[in-house]
């Protein structure tokens, strides 16, 4: 919290980007937003573990103490600004006595380390800290809601000057609407206003039925770059000047009449250099008066500010026009825990519906059971990205494979809750259950081949090894088989703590698990 700016996100000064590499450029300039969702999903997880602690004091090292307490009762101090919109003046405040916090902790460490002691902090005060910093995160969520009901993603930060810092907003992004999503913050219908948009933006990719991480661009040609139009050039006496009198330094015209600062400029640095050795000249009132003006011009022409990486130039790879597969799993993965929280509160069954709409739809774009045409290679093959007008390009393995196996756990209703495993496919399709009977092959955990012959009606996964068969029924019921022939039932989907472990364990008591699914719960 002590990087966290009001209404921006946590700026990005020691930090990169979350987990797009291809927005590095933002360093220095850029705040995330992405980084305060799941920031807001971990203090949400944490706020639930202090509250079943039964500790009324904890130890934390002399020096964290003094930079916790700091952060703390900043925010403490600032928490009634929360009452409406902040303004810059307001987040610069904000920002510099937390940064400060920041500074003096680090110069602690840095020349002197660590005491090696600790000092005893309530538990009390930690769930202050929480709380306070929960209340804000919301508020800054809530004022990085665009008008087309998306979420900002990554934002910019301006020293204006020294009283004030403001925030300015980069185009919408695919991570953006998946951390928002993740955060638990927004309600069933906040999440479906949000998936409702994305599908009409530009970030939906319709050959592909899927998401982009970005708006595609046409980027500006080379002869397009650096153009400045004579109306700006007309309001500076001094470009004018300079022009007239055919020097070079800062400003040329070309033969088509076209205005350009001096190539070798690599940034705004440079043209103020060049600016300063204009001050040994006849022009030397018009440089101290109109300096500000054409370095603003400059930066206003090349837009470095706004430069987020590769992801604003490439073509490929986490470039334009790419579906980068791992984002898009990941987004799959936070529309089911909407799917699920919506169930679990008893949401509408219109706004369930709809929910399970969108996440099988994101499913089906994925492209396991798309052709190989359209996938642009075998769509049971892991590849990396389709870029704009091309099929799957890098093959490999990504960091994907994990969202599809807890999406898969997910819709299969397999969960683990106070140490029980429990069943409850409430997302599952009918149509997945077979329509003939098959053998189902498997490693046991003493890896041997086994293999179970299946009736219609059923289907059959692993869970830690163990066969586990769902079969359609009039009643919920669940029988855990052991491998000495005993078995033992349950009136409900629930498995007790002590199977649950040896479950856990892989202890190899158990050989199968079958559990009776009513149909309605079906989907």
């Amino acid at each position: 919290m002590s990087n966290f700016i009001p209404e921006g996100g946590i700026w990005l000064n020691t930090q990169r980007p979350e987990w797009n590499d291809a927005n590095n450029a933002l360093v220095g300039n850029g705040v995330s937003m992405v980084t305060l969702y799941y920031l807001r999903r971990f203090l949400s997880f944490f706020k639930l573990i202090l509250e079943k602690s039964a500790h009324d004091t904890i130890k934390i090292s002399n020096e964290m103490v003094e930079f916790y307490h700091t952060i703390r009762e900043n925010l403490i101090k600032f928490e009634p600004l929360l009452t409406g919109k902040l303004t810059n003046s307001d987040r610069k405040n904000f920002l510099d006595a937390a940064g400060q916090s920041a500074a003096e902790y680090r110069n602690q460490i840095y020349n002197n380390g660590f005491w090696g002691k600790k000092r005893t902090h309530s538990m009390a005060g930690l769930k202050k800290f929480v709380d306070v910093s929960l209340k804000f995160i919301d508020h800054s969520i809530d004022a990085n809601k665009r008008a087309d009901n998306l979420y900002h993603a990554y934002n910019l930060m301006t020293i204006e000057n020294d009283k004030e810092v403001s925030i300015s907003y980069l185009s919408e992004m695919l991570e953006g609407q998946v951390a928002v999503l993740s955060a638990g913050y927004l309600s069933s219908k906040e999440a479906l206003k949000v998936l409702d948009s994305l599908k009409n933006s530009a970030l939906f990719r319709q050959d592909q039925y899927s998401y982009i991480l970005y708006p595609n661009k046409a980027l500006p040609k080379f002869l397009e770059k650096n153009t400045i139009s004579q109306e700006v050039v007309a309001q500076s006496e001094l470009l004018t000047k300079l022009i007239a009198a055919n020097d070079t330094q800062i400003i040329k015209k070309d033969c088509n009449d076209n205005y350009h600062f001096n190539g070798n400029f690599k940034n705004a640095g440079d043209l103020d250099a060049a600016l300063q050795l204009l001050l040994n000249s006849t022009y030397e009132n018009l440089v101290q008066t109109e300096k500000k003006y054409i370095i603003q011009v400059f930066e206003d022409v090349f837009n470095h500010k706004s430069f987020t990486g590769r992801s604003g130039t490439f073509y490929g790879y986490e470039g334009l026009g790419s579906i980068y597969w791992h984002m898009v799993s990941k987004l799959q993965l936070a529309v089911q825990e909407c799917c699920l929280k919506a169930i679990e509160e008893k949401e509408s069954a219109e706004t369930i519906g709809q929910l399970l709409e969108h996440y099988y739809e994101i499913n089906e774009g994925i492209g396991v059971h798309k052709s190989p045409v359209l996938y642009g290679a075998f769509p049971t093959d892991p590849y990396s990205h389709t870029p704009a007008g091309k099929g799957a390009q890098q093959p490999g393995m990504t960091g994907q494979v994990k969202e599809d196996i807890l999406s898969r756990f997910g819709e299969l209703g397999v969960f683990v809750k106070f140490g029980k495993l429990f069943f409850n496919p409430c997302l599952l399709r009918k149509n997945e259950f077979l329509t003939e009977p098959k053998t189902f092959d498997y490693i046991d955990v003493n890896l041997k081949s086994k293999s179970i012959d299946l009736n219609s009606n059923s289907i059959c996964f692993t869970y830690c090894q163990i066969p586990v068969i769902y079969t359609i029924s009039n009643q919920k019921k669940l029988t855990v088989y052991y491998v000495n022939s005993l078995s033992e039932t349950f009136d409900s989907v629930i498995i007790d703590e002590k199977i649950s472990k040896k479950i856990f364990e892989r202890t190899g008591e158990i050989s199968k698990i079958v559990v009776q699914i009513v149909a309605s719960d079906l989907k």
